[in-house]
């Protein structure tokens, strides 16, 4: 310990005689350390750290499958129950339902996220009230269900945190229920996926949704817990086993065939689309971390040339050089944890940034942070990071010619050799900062191309929010579709409104309906699946709001009510069993079922029964929307009139003549005037949804964007350094040169490309690095391949110009060397 002290001492008193020296170094290594403590903190949080319930490893997912259309659903009520009853796999399978519900009474009306659960949700996760308590078997039961959990944010949001809340009336969709319970802070169930729950409600089922009809009628999110002792591949063999029961019993057709039960962790639904680009984020910050050793290893060499003497003195007195490495080496490690420290410091910072990034859909976001793990993470890279970068520069050193070293010349040796060192740095950091360019680059067009892709509709000016008719008020059908024509009549009246409209589900709203349906005159063979796409109930004036192009027919009208007269196609008798319902379908659904005929006038159906159908006659043929995201397949889709298949809840869209945002109160004052009991909630533009649906690529190109000019800079940095201690180290010889007639650009091309050469080989290396690398990358590419050759030019040839501004400067001075005072200086 003696000896450690003596050598920890020394080593600050040299760092202490080199300020300038010591506070490159450390902030080269702050940003390293920095960076790949932020993104540690990132990934600690999302992917290593335990979800916050009881043995969360053992959560899983039960979910319907149906492979031959690539689709995962939920499960429906008499599927639940039969998995409760039968599986055996399990200690616990709970069901639950995100819902939302109009707060009414003590202040503003207010729409608030609600999960309906069962009552062994709570026994599931390990979870228990912090006051009160949770619910029992009997209250899913109707009658007895009149009671709510609170959440702890939602407690304290709208109470104040007041003691006396429980069994207290909280008003629901016109409905009391009494407060039981309410969770402690650490209970965020649903933040992981993206739904921020304010209260929890027992979940019923109507008898008739139980039956095996219902098979099918798929709404529940079904959540198990693992029996102990029992794996994943047991409970899939058994969930198979109940599948081909619930095929042969129950199913026939299309759907009996291509059918199934899946199980998957829990976990893996919540970070399995940030799990690659978290991954490759913290892969990136590795090769910044290693660029900034490069050019500390680079410094410390140069600052060997000073020491030379004063490590050859000590040898010459006795010390060993396992001793001299040491100390050396202890200097380096105080200069690696001073720039963790500081580099802690600003993970710290970054962190807090993205915290604060509420647009950014990330799971489990809001858990980001400093703890022990990341704590020892950082102290463990800081420890490393100064063995690596201080090992070879102290093992060179040490192996200089002690005899050649204290004569008055002799340092040519060692320094040939430090200079080759040191030139392989460069090309180390060139090749590492140009992996990391190809990989921005990639990601930028990809952005790009994104960019490009039209969603099907115009976002710009458009005003959208969303409203949920209670059914206590407007449970009759009737009630529902005129509140929302009088709702948009009067919008369409407000001064700055072009045009109005609603539609069950919004497009990149990250809300879906889908289902199958069948076509007249056509059968479905045993084997395949039936037609399948995404439906919504949608308003006059809808399609004109949104500027979803007309191609054929007509859009919705206001004749398209409930009792309206069947349209038929002119010339064609409609059949006897013609019902009064009509529908619009997109040109992709046209295209796939009708490639060679005209659309218009055919009939669909997904209501009634096999026996007696409830079609519907195509009356018009739009375009195509990117409803669920812009990149990616999407799935054929058809649309229905609100006043044929009144919703509850609808999104409002309304397109202005001026900034969308200025006309908020005033649509909110038409809500509140047809019923002041009525909240409206996620209130945005369409521009904003459009920018969402695009957050995680832009979050991941923009972090490894900022990671790649870093690397860059401290490339270019290193290339310079390394140039500017060459032009120092042979003035002499530039002298000469210049003396025997050498003219200013014989010595600037002489230094050019000297420096050429090395980035020249580290362009190289890395071009050949980033093709094998960036294969990783191709889940996160979009209209780009991960071989891009222009790509790959550019990023060369951008590296390669800065390569050649940071040769000339130092060349630029070398022309200045005056030959008489570099001769006499020698």
């Amino acid at each position: 310990m003696n000896v450690f002290w003596q050598d920890l001492r020394y080593g600050l008193r040299m760092l202490w005689k080199k300020p300038v020296f010591t506070l490159i170094a450390i902030l080269t290594l702050a940003l390293g350390i920095g960076a790949n403590t932020a993104i540690f903190s990132v990934v600690n949080s999302i992917l290593l750290r335990p979800l916050p319930y009881h043995e969360p490893e053992r959560l899983v997912l039960i979910n319907h499958d149906y492979p031959q259309i690539k689709l995962k659903a939920s499960v429906s009520a008499f599927g639940y129950r039969h998995y409760r009853d039968n599986a055996k796999a399990f200690e616990h399978i709970a069901a639950l339902r995100n819902n939302s519900y109009n707060l009414t009474g003590g202040g503003e009306p207010e729409r608030v996220n609600a999960v309906n659960v069962t009552a062994n949700f709570f026994p599931l996760l390990g979870a228990k009230a912090a006051q009160g308590r949770v619910f029992l078997q009997d209250e899913e039961q109707d009658g007895r269900n009149r009671v709510v959990v609170l959440s702890e944010a939602f407690w304290r949001r709208r109470f104040g945190a007041r003691a006396d809340v429980l069994n207290q009336p909280l008003t629901l969709n016109g409905e009391n229920y009494t407060v039981i319970g309410i969770m402690p802070p650490a209970f965020k169930f649903g933040n992981e996926i993206g739904f921020s729950t304010d209260l929890w409600l027992p979940l019923t089922f109507p008898p008739d949704i139980l039956t095996s009809n219902n098979l099918t009628n798929e709404f529940l999110f079904v959540l198990a817990r693992l029996k102990n002792g029992t794996s994943f591949q047991q409970a899939q063999a058994e969930m198979d086993g109940l599948a081909d029961g619930l095929r042969t019993q129950y199913m026939q057709g299309a759907t009996r065939q291509n059918w199934g039960l899946t199980i998957q962790a829990f976990n893996e639904l919540i970070v399995g689309d940030i799990r690659t680009p978290l991954w490759i984020l913290l892969g990136a910050v590795s090769l910044v971390l290693l660029i900034a050793c490069a050019n500390v290893a680079n410094l410390l060499l140069a600052r060997a040339t000073e020491r030379h003497k004063e490590i050859a003195i000590r040898t010459a007195l006795g010390a060993g050089r396992g001793r001299v490495v040491r100390q050396l080496l202890t200097e380096s490690v105080l200069l690696a944890v001073c720039g963790g420290l500081l580099g802690l410091g600003l993970a710290a910072w970054g962190v807090g940034l993205l915290a604060k990034l509420e647009q950014l859909k990330v799971p489990r976001m809001q858990e980001i942070g400093l703890d022990a793990r990341v704590l020892l993470f950082t102290l463990g890279v800081s420890l490393l990071t100064g063995v690596i970068f201080g090992l070879v520069p102290a093992w060179q050193t040490t192996r200089a010619d002690l005899h050649e070293t204290l004569k008055e010349g002799g340092r040519q040796g060692a320094s040939l050799a430090r200079g080759w060192l040191r030139s392989g740095f460069v090309v180390i950091e060139t090749a590492l900062a140009l992996i990391l360019l190809v990989g921005a680059g990639l990601l930028l067009r990809s952005f790009w191309h994104l960019q490009q892709v039209s969603p099907g509709f115009d976002p710009q000016n458009l005003l959208t929010m969303n409203l949920s008719l209670p059914d206590y008020r407007y449970r009759e059908p009737q009630q529902r579709a005129a509140f929302y024509q009088q709702a948009l009549e009067q919008m369409r009246a407000l001064p700055g409104v072009v045009s109005a409209g609603a539609t069950a589900i919004l497009p990149l709203s990250g809300n879906n309906s889908s289902g199958s349906f069948r076509i007249e005159g056509r059968q479905v063979a045993q084997n395949e699946s039936p037609p399948h796409g995404d439906r919504w109930a949608v308003t006059a004036g809808y399609f004109e709001t949104m500027k979803i192009p007309l191609i054929r027919g007509r859009f919705f009208e206001a004749r398209d009510v409930a009792d309206a007269p069947a349209v038929t196609t002119p010339g064609v008798a409609a059949p006897a069993s013609a019902a009064p319902s009509v529908a619009i379908i997109d040109e992709e659904l046209a295209h796939k079922y009708w490639p060679n005929e005209d659309p218009l006038g055919k009939r669909i159906t997904f209501e009634g029964t096999r026996d007696n159908p409830k079609w519907r006659e195509i009356v018009g043929l739009v375009g195509h929307v990117k409803h669920r995201s812009l990149e990616g397949e999407s799935r054929v889709q058809y649309y229905l009139p609100h006043p044929q298949r009144p919703q509850a809840g609808m999104y409002l869209a309304i397109r202005t003549a001026g900034k969308p945002t200025d006309l908020t109160a005033a649509v909110r004052g038409v809500i509140a005037g047809l019923d002041r009991d009525l909240p409206v909630f996620r209130v945005n533009t369409m521009e904003q949804y459009v920018a969402d649906s695009m957050t995680l690529r832009r979050f991941t190109m923009t972090l490894l964007g900022i990671f790649a000019v870093l690397a860059l800079v401290l490339a270019t940095v290193g290339l310079y350094g390394v140039l500017s201690y060459s032009v120092t180290q042979r003035s002499h010889e530039i002298g000469i040169r210049m003396a025997l007639g050498a003219r200013a650009g014989d010595v600037l091309q002489l230094v050019v490309r000297q420096g050429m050469l090395l980035a020249g080989a580290g362009i190289g290396i890395g071009l050949l690095g980033a093709f094998a690398l960036t294969r990783v990358m191709k889940t996160l590419l979009f209209g780009v391949g991960a071989a891009d050759p222009l790509t790959y030019l550019v990023i060369a040839g951008v590296l390669a110009a800065v390569a050649l501004l940071a040769c000339w400067l130092p060349a630029r001075r070398a022309t200045k060397v005056d030959p008489m005072i570099a001769l006499r200086y020698e």
